[in-house]
Order: structure tokens, then sequence, then C-alpha cells
């Protein structure tokens, strides 16, 4: 499978060649937004590539867009900058309107628009979306909107923003998950009538923040699909972002063990390349084997999304097994690096900050386990 892409492959290289380490280095040192490389990913056509045909795009499949996110990663780049247009676009391209679609598809495929932002996870509730306190009230033409976000992430390089909000009280929903409702906002004109955004510093560089709404006005033409279905079409672009995460953090584990493997064969101690120990290669040996495995399961949730089957457990099983398997390559990497590893230079530090996010984001690896455990086992629900 590896080769069935190869022209995506040398087309992705050969743009990362013109951003090199250095490059990404600046950016991660400043705390700034790699926005040449996301204008050049835009410019050659690679963030359009789920959109279909008839708007503009390359109408490719999960399967496609996954390489493109892995190569980022495996050329040394930071996919986090710009993943999110990828699997938001999935939401407005299966549940939006034939009007939605016509307007807003065609001027994210030409960068007119960026989609990079969705508005889900909450100070109070994180996972448990179900329970999430953000309300949309209907007046008229408009939903009318108060609560407050967190964790979201490239709200200031985005134009657009998808935004779970509940249009009718949990009290009154025969389901927890019925009564959620997906908006399409406009993030300027959010930003000047009632949403305030409040940047969060962390660790790996993520443009991430806290968005606090106040009677926030939103067109109810923005509603994408049926009131109150919102949940449902929030999965579509959960499974696939889990999927694409995958591919980014197999992408990483092959950036960690190409570099790790070139360095311990030339770093010669006591005589003898460090790479000739066992003790050395079995590490390493190891985490090659596990990215190679994950891979096989990301292909899978892949091909399963592509053809509008169920994929929830394969696409959480793939990110489960990437983020391990690309964290135990980053370990490995930077143990052998030794003191090189934690300088900046040799760039190990920075890829080892950012794949260690994918162990917490965006499902933590306990709840991959509940969920295959209760949905996949058939075991009695934890929580």
């Amino acid at each position: 499978m590896h080769d069935d892409f190869q022209d995506i492959r040398d087309g992705i290289r050969a743009l990362c060649a013109q951003f090199p380490d250095e490059y990404h280095r600046k950016i991660d040192a400043e705390r700034g937004y790699p926005e040449a490389f996301v204008e050049a990913l835009t410019r050659e056509g690679w963030m359009a590539a789920l959109i279909p045909e008839e708007y503009g795009g390359s109408g490719l499949g999960l399967t496609e867009a996954s390489v493109i996110m892995e190569e980022i990663n495996r050329q040394g780049g930071n996919s986090g900058a710009c993943h999110g247009q990828m699997y938001n676009m999935n939401t407005l391209v299966r549940h939006g309107s034939e009007e939605q679609k016509r307007r807003i598809l065609p001027k994210l495929a030409s960068g007119e628009l960026r989609l990079q932002s969705m508005g889900v996870t909450e100070p109070t509730t994180g996972t448990d979306t179900t329970q999430l306190k953000t309300t949309a009230v209907r007046k008229g033409d408009r939903y009318v909107v108060n609560g407050q976000k967190v964790w979201i992430s490239r709200v200031q390089h985005s134009d657009l923003m998808i935004l779970l909000a509940r249009t009718t009280p949990l009290s009154e929903v025969s389901k927890k998950s019925d009564g959620l409702s997906i908006f399409l906002v406009d993030v300027k004109e959010a930003m000047a009538k009632g949403m305030e955004v409040k940047p969060i510093a962390n660790m790996v560089n993520h443009e991430t923040n806290e968005l606090f709404f106040d009677d926030l006005e939103i067109p109810a033409d923005n509603l994408i699909g049926e009131e109150g279905k919102g949940f449902k079409y929030i999965l579509t672009g959960l499974n696939a972002e889990r999927t694409l995460i995958a591919a980014e953090c197999i992408g990483d584990g092959y950036w960690f063990t190409d570099r790790v493997t070139k360095y311990v064969s030339e770093r010669h101690v006591f005589g003898r390349p460090i790479g000739q120990n066992q003790g050395v290669q079995f590490p390493i040996a190891e985490a090659f084997i596990e990215v190679e495995a994950a891979n096989l399961m990301r292909w899978k949730a892949c091909r399963l999304y592509d053809e509008g089957k169920p994929c929830g457990a394969e696409a959480n099983m793939a990110k489960y097994l990437a983020a391990k398997a690309s964290w135990e390559a980053a370990n490995a990497c930077l143990q052998f690096h030794g003191g090189f590893g934690f300088a900046c230079e040799y760039d190990v530090e920075r890829k080892f900050r950012e794949t260690r996010l994918y162990q917490v984001a965006p499902i933590s690896t306990n709840l991959i386990l509940s969920y295959v455990a209760e949905h996949v086992l058939g075991l009695p629900r934890s929580f």
C-alpha cells in the first residue's frame, strides 16, 4: 500500500523541501504560525483534497488526505497547523446544504477562506460532549449563542469555525445525544459581535484558545443539516480527525526511526557505532515494528470511511496504535541522541513535544480503551 500514492508523496516532499527544518524550528521558537507553509499547501491544492471536484477541489478520499498529513510530518513539519480544514470540511461536505456547499467550498478550495477550527470541547465537560453547556436559542432568523469553549485550535488563522451547541435543553430530549446542533461561524464577524478569544500558551506551539460567547448572533442559514442532529454529524468529523491524526503519528514515527537509525549508525563511542549494540537496536526495531502495524489499521479505517461504512472502532484503534508507536519511537530517538536530542538544532525535542500531544488529544488513550471495551467487546459501560 505504501507505493499506491507515490505521486502525492512526491508532491508533498517537493513542497516540504522548500520549508526545511530551520523554518519549522524558527516558527516553534517564535511561538508563531507557519503561514507561508500553509499558504503553499493551499496554493498547490493539497488543502482542497477532500472537496468534491464540482466545488473546485480534488475530490479525493480520506485515504489520500491521510497520505498528505503523514508526509508533512514525515518530512519534519507539523500537520497540526492545518489538519483542521481536512476533517472539518467533511462535516460540511457530508451534511451541508447545496447552497452552503456552493457558497463556501469553492472559496475553501481557492484559499479565499479557511475552515481550520472546530468548537466542541468545553472547560467543564471535556469529552463528555452531550453535557456541553453552550446554548444556541432560536430567535426569528437568528440563533443567539451563550457559553464557553476551550482548546479550540487555529481560530486566529481561520475564517470559519464549526460550532456545536445545545439547541434543546438536556431535560427536554429523550436521548442525551439529541438536541445538539452544528453551526458555521464567521470568525471575524463573531469576534466583533460577542465572541471573545483568549489564547492559551502551551507546550507544543499549537495555536489554541479559550472562547467566550456572550449573546453572539448567528444567521439561521448557518445551521448545518437538521436542528438537533449535530452530535451524529460531528462524529463524521471526529472519525476523520482520529484517522488523520493516526496518519500524522505514523509520519512522526517514521521521522523518528529514520533520524535515530542514521544517527546511531554514524555516532561512534568505544571504537564502534552505537547502533551495533543490541541495547540500542532493539528499542528502535520495536518502535519501527509498531509503526508498521499501526499503519495497517490506518489504511483499514481510511478504507471504511471512504466506503461510507461504520468506522468508529477502527478510527479509534488506528489513533491509539499510531500515537503509542510514535511516542515509543520518539523516546528511542531522544534517548539515543543523548544530550544532542535536547538541543533544538537537532529538531528531536520539537518533534518529541509535538507527538506527545496525541496521547491526550483529540481523544485520550483511556477513552479509546473504554470505547473498545463497550462497543466492540460488549462489556458494561464504565461511565
